[in-house]
């Protein structure tokens, strides 16, 4: 491949690389995302297992980037959150008309997110995907970065994005530093076919081995009602029920589920994945930026992994689209301390409150149990409280990123 010189060069095509491609591309900024995978790989039933709750606010943020209106469709609103504590009837109840029309958020397969993803990116003139191509090397200039591929051809870019992912290259070759922590658990994760209709209903279940949630989906094409389950258990244990047959696995299912749903059955494979916590010290370098996991990665807790890296790119799409219009560097040092100033405490403190849920829930001492209770149950029944945990559900407390509207757009 011929050496290319572009505005912004985004390395890593998962969701939030792609997002904040998209985000850049309807902008008319230019844009080359670098993919280490084929295509095919990624919209594999093979490769990922997971569905996404997209809160309200991100929901929000990818109707801005056009990704939203693609998969509307395919998306199982969460009208109704559920808490439970250790096997006890539902302590803590959130409705969504109690906040207004809008359901929380939804649930959407990430394989058919990446898929439309990618058929956006293909509507996109200012976008170009490469894939499978690797970098191999990355050089921050004051002037311009320049990225080599495995191929030793040459990008140069007035700004690259890190969206490569927990082990990201860029991160390591910009040499910033992260911190972290494994947990005891690992996420078993399944879709699940059941009798009756969940009605939008989304159950959080806090065991002692870790939470166990059940997220509503659309139906099959056969219309068989399903589920998203994410279920949390010792890493020697998630493996074990990994190797069950169907029927004694099934059997395990059902009796968390419970017969709320009715019969269960699970569809399709068994996805195993290791719980841990990555921050990087600094989101930002000469003429680079971080998002998503390459930038932060959290328990799945409270399911605002990839949201907050759909924020970071609206967040950055917000600065990048700014500068450009006034013929400004997009990669100069203002803006990347700018961008790292509104995203690394929002980061930070959804860090916090998910280990702090996840250590307070996990804890079996009877005194620590009675507590947690009665507060489950006091957030019920103060309305301001309540309200307040709801809008963060949704995604629209604290600082959301601002995104031009569609009709400014280039």
């Amino acid at each position: 491949m011929a050496d290319l010189r572009t505005q912004v060069l985004v390395v890593g095509g998962g969701l939030a690389g792609l997002a904040q491609a998209a985000h850049l591309g309807r902008y008319g900024i230019e844009v080359v995302v670098v993919d280490q995978a084929p295509r095919a790989a990624h919209t594999d039933a093979a490769y990922d297992g997971r569905t996404t709750a997209i809160a309200l606010g991100t929901r929000r943020i990818l109707e801005a980037a056009g990704v939203w209106q693609r998969v509307a469709d395919d998306a199982s609103p969460i009208l109704e959150i559920r808490i439970t504590d250790a096997g006890r009837p539902v302590q803590l109840h959130f409705d969504h008309a109690e906040v207004g029309d809008e359901p929380f958020g939804h649930i959407v397969d990430n394989r058919l997110l990446r898929l439309r993803q990618f058929e956006l990116l293909d509507d996109l003139a200012s976008v170009r995907h490469l894939a499978p191509a690797k970098v191999t090397d990355l050089d921050l200039g004051p002037g311009l970065a320049t990225v080599t591929l495995d191929d030793g051809s040459r990008i140069r870019a007035e700004l690259v994005i890190g969206a490569d992912g927990r082990q990201s290259f860029v991160r390591r070759a910009a040499g910033i530093d992260t911190y972290g922590w494994r947990y005891p658990q690992s996420a078993l994760v399944l879709t699940m076919a059941h009798e009756e209709p969940h009605n939008g209903v989304a159950l959080e279940h806090f065991r002692r081995t870790g939470p166990f949630a059940v997220l509503p989906m659309t139906d099959d094409a056969d219309g068989r009602h399903r589920s998203s389950v994410v279920w949390s258990e010792r890493p020697d244990r998630a493996d074990a029920f990994l190797r069950l047959n169907d029927r004694d696995f099934t059997a395990e299912l059902q009796a968390r589920v419970g017969d709320w749903l009715g019969a269960v059955a699970t569809v399709g494979r068994r996805f195993v994945y290791p719980l841990s916590v990555l921050q990087a010290r600094r989101y930002t370098a000469q003429r680079l930026a971080l998002i998503g996991e390459a930038a932060h990665a959290i328990h799945p807790i409270a399911g605002q992994g990839l949201n907050l890296g759909l924020r970071d790119a609206a967040a950055l799409t917000d600065a990048v689209v700014a500068a450009a219009r006034l013929g400004l560097d997009i990669g100069a040092p203002a803006l990347l301390s700018e961008y790292q100033r509104v995203r690394q405490p929002d980061n930070l403190m959804m860090l916090a409150a998910t280990d702090g849920l996840l250590r307070l829930f996990s804890n079996a001492v009877p005194p620590v149990r009675l507590v947690r209770g009665l507060g489950l149950e006091a957030v019920g029944r103060l309305p301001p409280v309540k309200r307040f945990f709801m809008s963060h559900a949704m995604g629209t407390g604290g600082l959301v990123p601002r995104l031009e509207d569609d009709a400014d757009a280039a």
